[in-house]
Order: structure tokens, then C-alpha cells, then sequence
């Protein structure tokens, strides 16, 4: 059999910034480099040119087998938390370079003069993000898809692409595998054969043909009865010999790669999902971070929450707190405190605005509620009539990341997914509070809920509350 000529290279929208790589490297590379120069100079070693060296490249090092610099990884994370894990490699890799080569600068200050090679990787992550962001608001810097796949199951993951922006996917073309409708609009490339499941010789060709009319730079697969094993394999094997991606979606939404794990099982390929993490020593490490923060917390703003008091009692008549019936986990109804940020009578008044909910689900939204005091309107755009629930957190009915705490006329019309929310402790921030809050479909709100109770984890719930800060002071949704 002849060989195939291999296609041109896809033509991408808008591939990522040359500059994000080197940028990368330069920022890594100096940012350990100087500072470590400077304070083992001053420190007066007797090599610190050498020591310089020897971190930077460390840390390169450190990253480019963490595979920070792939093209895949450049621009996709403003995480802190994977950069902090691999600073801590670098400090062990040089603590043992330290014994080895019997260094004598103070450990403090060797530990400080590394500091800023982390703070510098962090601002250029975030740097790198924010231009991929805009440039894929923008149509740029996007992956064009193929979608093959049986008609109902290539719409489903078409919607699904399209309801979301946080990936660089853009679907340009479909391939249905058999006949059907498709109303999503995206132009049909090719169509294979429905009633030859074994391997039609022609697939490759159609799939190769459509990915070139339609620069695509991935043909990705949907699951279907159609869409055997050796099928599959023959359009990968067009694909990787022609230098193109392939990927299977395996059917499954909101589940955390970190709790995906690919298995062989007699020359299967095998997809293991791992159960939510709901015991262990995240667990403990998570109970112990609420009561601790919550205590602290009180303690450190208690000069705060005397100022609010007074200005809500100087502000409108009626108490300082506001006390509501919640539902937490599995069921149990508790008291949550906050701030009173309407006026007395305000539950009675909510039946006579019930027309002007501006939520499309069950919870009561109002962007200019009427009830809402002067006072109460600051407090609910700061935030600040949330933390009277960090006495909540310290009894342990909620915790300081978990999804919001619904009221009992919601749950009593909750769905058997929506009931799902509450196998987790409520919590006074989370995946909604920096998502968009009050501006969020009700739909969006439990899909973020969702992915929180099966994707939790105690880093995450620390990236969670450094990434409230900036929800905070930014405010919007907050009404």
C-alpha cells in the first residue's frame, strides 16, 4: 500500500503568544538567578555567581520537567498552588545540593532570596493568563474542532462547548456518523457510513478530508454504538500518521482530572474514575482550617464587626443581626447569622415582590431590592454581612468553602441532583461567590455546587479563598 502524503499543518485562528515560552523561562531563570546573587553576596560567600547559577537553572530545571513550559500548559493556569509545589521541590533539591557542596550562608536568608523566584513565576502566570483570556475572547489563540460522532451524541457535546469559556475549543465542523438532524448550526464536513459499524474503509479518508477543508487542529470523538473500538482505531491511525490530535470524550461532565486515571486491561484502555475525597486527611486538614480561620478571624476583625453594629443601629431601626433558618449537610437545618441588611418586615414584604425576581430558579434575586437599607447596600457589596457566619463556621454548621447554604422552601422543591449539593457542609464562600454570584443562572449555581462536592479538595478550597479576595473587591453580582 502506498504511504499517505501527510496534510499541511491545520491553520489555527490564532495560535498562542511566541513570547509566552521565553517570557517564561527569562522570568524563571533571572528571578532566581539575581536575588540569590545579591543576598549570597552580600552574605559574602566565596561563589555566589556560581550559587546564582546554580538556583536558576534548578528552577528552570525544576519546571521544565514539571512541564511548565509545554505549549500545552503556557497561559492555561493562574493557579498559585502548582507554583508553590514545585518552589518547594527547588527548596529540596537545593537543600540537598546544600549538604553536598557544604554551603554555609544562614538558611533564612538563602530561604529569602529565593522568594522572589517564586512571587516573580506567579506574576507571570497570571500575566500569560490574562492575554490567552483575552485573546480567546477575541476568537485567537483557539483550538478548531472536528466533532465526530452520531448525531445526538455530536449535538450534545457541541451544546456543551458552546455553553461554556472556560476552554480553547471552537467547534468548526462535524461529522455525523450516520444519518439524523443536527440543529446546532455547525456545518456538516462529512458524514460516515451508520450502517457498517465494523470499519468502512472510507472513514479515514471523509475524517482526513474534513479536517483539511476545515483547518481543524483536533478531531475530537464522541461515544457512540457506531463508533467501535476498531473504528476508532483506523481513523487514529489517518490521524497520527498525517501528524493530527485525536481525542475520545468519554461521556462524562464536572469530573476533576485529578480523579481520572487511565488503566490497560488486556489491551483495553480503561478509565478509572476516583470517589470524591469525604474522609482522610484532607478532611481533617479542612476542619481544622475552619475552626482555626473562623477564630481568628473573629478575633482579628472583632474592631470591624463593632463598627458595622453601630452603623446598622445608627442607619435604620432594628437590630444588628439577622438570623435565618438554612439547610445544611445532609438535611439538617441550622440558624445562620449575619448582618441585617433590610429592613425589619423585609420577609413579610418578599411576597409582594415575588413578580420582581430577576433569578430564573428558586432562589430570589433582586438587583434594586427595596428592602435593602443604605447600609445594607455597602455591606452587601463588600461582603462584610457575611462574617458573623464565621461563628456558624466555629459551632461547625458550615465551613469557610462550601456551596451556598439554601433556604428550606428551595430544598422542598430540590431535584434529586440538586439534593446532591447537600452532602457537603455549606460554606461562607465558594465556586459561586467567585463565579459571578447573584448574576449566575440558577442552572449555573448548581452546576458550580455540583462540581464542588465531587471535585473537593483542600487545595482547592485554598485557591478558592485567595481567589474570593479579588470576588470581593471587584463586587459584581453582589446585590
Amino acid at each position: 500500500m502506498a504511504a499517505r502524503e501527510p496534510l499541511a499543518p491545520a491553520r489555527r485562528l490564532g495560535d498562542k503568544a511566541r513570547w509566552y515560552r521565553p517570557a517564561a523561562v527569562a522570568a524563571d531563570f533571572f528571578g532566581a538567578a539575581v536575588p540569590v546573587g545579591l543576598v549570597f553576596d552580600a552574605a559574602q560567600q566565596v561563589r555566589p555567581v556560581y550559587c546564582a547559577l546554580a538556583a536558576a537553572v534548578a528552577w528552570t530545571g525544576v519546571q521544565a520537567l514539571r512541564r511548565r513550559y509545554a505549549t500545552r500548559a503556557l497561559g492555561e493556569s493562574r493557579g498559585v498552588l502548582p507554583v508553590v509545589h514545585d518552589w518547594l521541590i527547588l527548596i529540596g533539591v537545593l537543600a540537598v545540593a546544600r549538604v553536598v557542596t557544604e554551603e554555609a550562608t544562614p538558611r533564612l536568608s538563602a530561604l529569602g532570596a529565593l522568594l522572589p523566584a517564586l512571587l516573580i513565576t506567579i506574576a507571570v502566570h497570571k500575566l500569560t493568563y490574562r492575554h490567552l483570556s483575552a485573546a480567546r475572547r477575541e476568537a485567537q489563540a483557539v483550538s478548531r474542532v472536528l466533532v465526530v460522532g452520531e448525531p445526538d451524541a455530536a449535538e450534545d457535546v457541541i451544546a456543551h462547548l458552546a455553553a461554556r469559556t472556560d476552554h480553547p475549543y471552537v467547534v468548526v465542523g462535524v461529522v455525523p456518523v450516520g444519518a439524523g438532524p443536527l440543529a446546532s448550526g455547525v456545518p456538516v464536513a462529512a458524514r460516515l457510513d451508520g450502517s457498517a459499524p465494523e470499519a468502512p474503509n472510507g472513514d479515514s479518508a471523509a475524517v482526513l478530508g474534513a479536517v483539511a477543508s476545515h483547518h481543524a487542529d483536533l478531531v475530537l470523538v464522541a461515544p457512540g454504538v457506531r463508533i467501535t473500538g476498531e473504528r476508532l482505531r483506523r481513523i487514529a491511525w489517518a490521524l497520527h500518521d498525517t501528524g493530527l490530535e485525536l481525542a475520545v470524550f468519554p461521556g462524562l461532565v464536572e469530573v476533576s482530572v485529578k480523579r481520572l486515571e487511565t488503566l490497560s486491561a488486556g489491551g483495553l484502555a480503561v478509565l478509572r474514575v476516583a470517589p470524591p475525597v469525604s474522609r482522610g486527611v484532607q478532611t481533617l486538614l479542612k476542619s481544622a482550617l475552619d475552626r482555626v480561620g473562623a477564630a481568628a478571624g473573629l478575633l482579628l476583625l472583632s474592631p470591624v464587626l463593632l463598627g458595622i453594629v453601630l452603623a446598622i443601629r445608627l442607619g435604620s431601626r432594628g437590630p444588628a443581626f439577622y438570623r435565618q433558618r438554612r439547610i445544611g449537610r445532609d438535611g439538617v437545618p441550622f440558624v445562620m447569622w449575619k448582618f441585617r441588611t433590610m429592613v425589619v418586615d423585609a420577609d413579610a414584604l418578599k411576597a409582594e415582590l415575588s413578580g420582581s425576581n430577576e433569578n430564573d430558579g428558586l432562589m430570589f434575586k433582586m438587583r434594586r431590592d427595596p428592602r435593602v437599607t443604605r447600609v445594607g447596600r455597602l455591606l452587601r457589596r463588600t461582603s462584610l454581612d457575611e462574617l458573623p457566619q464565621l461563628v456558624n463556621v466555629l459551632i461547625g454548621n458550615m465551613s469557610l468553602v462550601g456551596p451556598r447554604p439554601p433556604l428550606p422552601e428551595e430544598v422542598a422543591e430540590y431535584d434529586e441532583v440538586e439534593l446532591r449539593r447537600l452532602t457537603v457542609r455549606p460554606g461562607m464562600t465558594g465556586l459561586w461567590q467567585i463565579s459571578g454570584r447573584s448574576d449566575l443562572s440558577w442552572d449555573e449555581t448548581i452546576q458550580l455546587d455540583l462540581q464542588y462536592v465531587d471535585n473537593w479538595s483542600f487545595t482547592s478550597d485554598v485557591d478558592v479563598m485567595g481567589r474570593t479576595l479579588r470576588a470581593v473587591v471587584d463586587g459584581r453580582g453582589a446585590y
